[in-house]
């Protein structure tokens, strides 16, 4: 639960500062907290980012800090007495005079998925993104291998996004995976670097053309029926998990469902 509106108590041992959250920021708030200024109650000096977290939003969610009119970074102390106002990413108004709080944009987006976001990375990988995920990975896996392998976080647990190595993340507000896709396609831009059906849906490994001696042998090994090779004469292959793909309909329905959400490919 995110804390109560401070009250002033008389106390001189607490400090309250007064916040406001913007846009889509305050659906992590606790309701009575939303869309408006509130006083929030604090002892010592934490920081911006301590306060913001306690009250529920992950830094990540997060691209500027107005402390009473300046830009502020996360670190800054706050006393008491300052008035906060805190913005979502690519919120609309002009920012480019202000410190934007995120690390530069990765060039080449790739992901990493929580538990909850299984078909969401299939979808992601018929577009050709490189998105891992398993059912079985950790937070800490997820965590270490977005830092290391230089991956955007995506997830349904805001406690995840709150760990201080995370520094691109993104919240999937969505909960029906075609909307989710059409949430993060929006976020990240990621409308002009569609490569659809380059990646195994599967497994997320790359895709290669067969030629015609694999193609062959893929014919002996009974992996593409004799119907199928009457009718196509493009196939590819999974340079991982060796499952072999061709233009059937199953991309005639992925096209259909995506489209449902303005996603043309």
């Amino acid at each position: 639960m995110c804390p109560p509106p401070a009250r002033a108590s008389g106390s001189t041992a607490r400090a309250i500062a007064t916040f406001r959250f913007y846009a889509e920021l305050n659906d992590f708030l606790a309701p009575d907290l939303r869309y408006r200024s509130f006083e929030h109650e604090f002892d010592g000096t934490p920081s911006v980012k301590d306060r913001i977290e306690s009250l529920g939003v992950p830094h990540t969610e997060v691209d500027l800090v107005l402390v009473d009119g300046q830009s502020a970074g996360f670190d800054r102390l706050l006393r008491g007495a300052e008035r906060v106002a805190v913005y979502p990413v690519f919120e609309a108004f002009d920012v480019s005079s202000a410190s934007g709080l995120r690390p530069a944009p990765l060039r080449e987006p790739r992901f990493i998925l929580d538990v909850h976001l299984g078909r969401l990375a299939g979808y992601l990988r018929a577009l050709g993104f490189d998105s891992l995920y398993a059912n079985d990975f950790s937070d800490e896996h997820i965590i270490v291998t977005a830092r290391d392998e230089h991956r955007i976080i995506l997830t349904r647990d805001t406690g995840l996004l709150k760990d201080g190595r995370v520094t691109h993340g993104r919240y999937v507000h969505a909960t029906k995976p075609l909307k989710q896709l059409r949430e993060v396609v929006d976020r990240f831009q990621l409308d002009d670097l569609f490569e659809p059906f380059s990646r195994c849906i599967r497994c997320n490994g790359e895709l290669r053309a067969l030629d015609a001696d694999a193609l062959g042998r893929s014919v002996e090994a009974g992996e593409i029926p004799a119907d199928v090779l009457e009718r196509f004469d493009a196939f590819t292959r999974c340079r991982d998990c060796e499952r072999v793909y061709w233009p059937g309909s199953h991309q005639d329905r992925l096209r259909e469902r995506f489209g449902s959400v303005g996603i043309e490919i």
